[in-house]
């Protein structure tokens, strides 16, 4: 298994083979296309991403001691930016996505290159994420 510093470098070097943000932005839609999408089940209130301007929904499922996300977005950019997150942070355990210092973000230059309601709804879907990881974190600590 990965671990999330070896997934951020490797989108890293993804990136750096893209001349302009153009390229960039395709494969940020590329991210999306491979979510396998939310069942409808899934769709809730609970699992919305609060502070998106799109519908982002964010699932998360535990099972032994792996932390696994799938997600879904009604925009193409921004289920391509949760797919990312998903990348990098499903299937790892939940203290390492809780303290994951997402670098890769800044390296890429993805906050200024996003408008400021992408910008923020990103910044929502990783405190969605590390919520999620805190939780279940602290759950396993209890049984």
């Amino acid at each position: 298994m990965q671990t999330i510093n070896e997934i951020q470098d490797e989108i890293i070097d993804e990136f750096s083979f893209f001349s302009d943000w153009m390229e960039k932005y395709e494969h940020i839609i590329e991210f999306g296309k491979e979510l396998n999408g939310l069942e409808e089940i899934y769709k809730t209130e609970d699992n919305l991403v609060k502070g998106c301007q799109s519908r982002v929904w964010l699932h998360a499922d535990m099972n032994d001691g792996i932390l696994r996300f799938d997600a879904d977005s009604d925009a193409v950019i921004t289920k391509g930016l949760v797919g990312l997150m998903v990348r990098v942070l499903s299937n790892q355990p939940p203290a390492a996505i809780a303290s994951a210092d997402l670098y890769f973000v800044d390296k890429i230059g993805l906050k200024e290159h996003l408008s400021p309601n992408r910008a923020n709804g990103l910044v929502s879907m990783i405190k969605k994420i590390k919520m999620y990881a805190l939780a279940y974190e602290a759950k396993t600590k209890q049984d």
